[in-house]
C-alpha cells in the first residue's frame, strides 16, 4: 500500500482545524501542531509500523527560519517511502478578520501589533509566502462553507468520493435497546421469524440457512430493494452536506437472526461501491 503524509499548513482562521477533522473522519493519522524539525523523526518512527500509512501533520509555520527546516523535513521524510503532499489553507484579509471577530480569538502574531487583527494576518501571510509558492496544492477558503471545503479536500487527496462516506451496519435486538449511536433504525421484525422453526433456532443470521429462509419471502426481497433505493439515493446527498459517516441499525426482535441478516447483506451491498464498510452483531450472543 502506498505511503501517504499531507503537510496541512497556511494562514490562521484558514480552516486547519475543520480539514484536520475531516483528514481524520477519512482515515489519516493526524497530528496537530508538529513542530516542522521535528517530522522526519516522528515519521521514523511510524515506519516501525505498517498501520501508519495516511499520516497528515498540521503545521503553524511563525518564523522565517522554519520554512527551511520544513522543506529539509520533507526530502528526509520521502526517504522513508512517504509520498507527501503540502495543502496550503489560503483566506482573504476580510474574511479573516470577520472570522476573528465571530470566534473571539486572539491572532497568533496580536501581541507584536498591540492586538490589530489586520496587521497581525498581513504580517502571517508575508512569512508564509515562500512556503505559499512551494506548496503542492492551495486552496482559499474565503467563500467556502466546511462541507465545500471538505469536498476540495476530497478531490485533492482522494481518488473518488467513494474514499470519503465511512458506513457501519449493525445488527441489534430491539429487547436490549435501540443503539445510541444510530442514524438510521430498520425495523424488520414484520418479516417472518426463523426462531420458531426448530432447525434454525439455534443458529444467527450468519448461518446460510436462515439467510436463505429470511431472503426466501418475497417481501423481504421487495423491503430489501426498496431500502438500498432509499440508502443509495441518500449517502451522496449527505457527502455533499459534509458528512463522513452514516450508522444503519436493523433491529429485530432479539438481534439474532433476522437482523443480522439484513446487515451483512446491507453491508455486501455497500461494499460493491464505497471503501469504508463495516458491519457488527450487537446482541448476536444474547439471549
Amino acid at each position: 500500500m502506498e505511503k501517504e503524509l499531507v503537510v496541512l499548513t497556511g494562514v490562521s482562521g484558514a480552516g486547519k482545524s475543520t480539514a484536520m477533522g475531516f483528514l481524520e473522519d477519512v482515515g489519516y493519522y493526524c497530528i496537530d501542531n508538529m513542530p516542522p524539525e521535528l517530522m522526519a523523526t516522528f515519521v521514523s518512527l511510524l515506519t516501525k509500523g505498517d498501520e501508519y500509512n495516511k499520516v497528515a501533520l498540521v503545521c503553524d509555520i511563525r518564523s522565517s527560519n522554519v520554512f527551511e527546516k520544513l522543506i529539509e523535513s520533507i526530502s528526509h521524510i520521502e526517504e522513508y517511502g512517504y509520498m507527501v503532499k503540502v495543502v496550503y489553507l489560503d483566506v482573504s484579509d476580510k474574511e479573516a478578520v470577520k472570522r476573528y471577530k465571530l470566534t473571539r480569538r486572539k491572532h497568533p502574531f496580536a501581541d507584536r501589533f498591540n492586538g490589530n487583527i489586520q496587521e497581525s494576518i498581513s504580517y502571517e501571510k508575508d512569512i508564509l509566502s515562500s512556503l505559499r509558492a512551494r506548496a503542492n496544492h492551495i486552496i482559499d477558503t474565503s467563500d467556502l462553507n466546511p462541507p465545500q471545503l471538505r469536498e476540495r479536500l476530497t478531490e485533492i487527496l482522494l481518488s473518488s468520493e467513494n474514499d470519503v462516506m465511512n458506513i457501519h451496519c449493525m445488527s441489534f435486538g430491539f429487547k436490549h435497546g435501540i443503539p445510541a449511536e444510530a442514524d438510521f433504525v430498520i425495523d424488520v421484525r414484520c418479516l417472518p421469524n426463523p426462531y420458531w422453526l426448530d432447525s434454525l433456532k439455534a443458529k444467527t443470521g450468519l448461518d446460510k440457512e436462515v439467510y436463505d429462509y429470511v431472503f426466501s419471502f418475497d417481501q423481504s426481497k421487495e423491503l430489501f430493494n426498496k431500502l438500498i433505493d432509499f440508502v443509495d439515493f441518500l449517502n451522496p446527498l449527505y457527502i455533499k452536506e459534509g458528512k463522513s459517516q452514516i450508522v444503519f441499525a436493523i433491529g429485530c426482535t432479539g438481534g439474532n437472526h433476522r437482523s443480522v441478516v439484513f446487515a451483512e447483506a446491507l453491508k455486501e451491498h455497500f461494499s460493491k461501491k464505497w471503501v469504508n464498510v463495516s458491519v457488527n452483531h450487537r446482541d448476536i450472543d444474547r439471549k
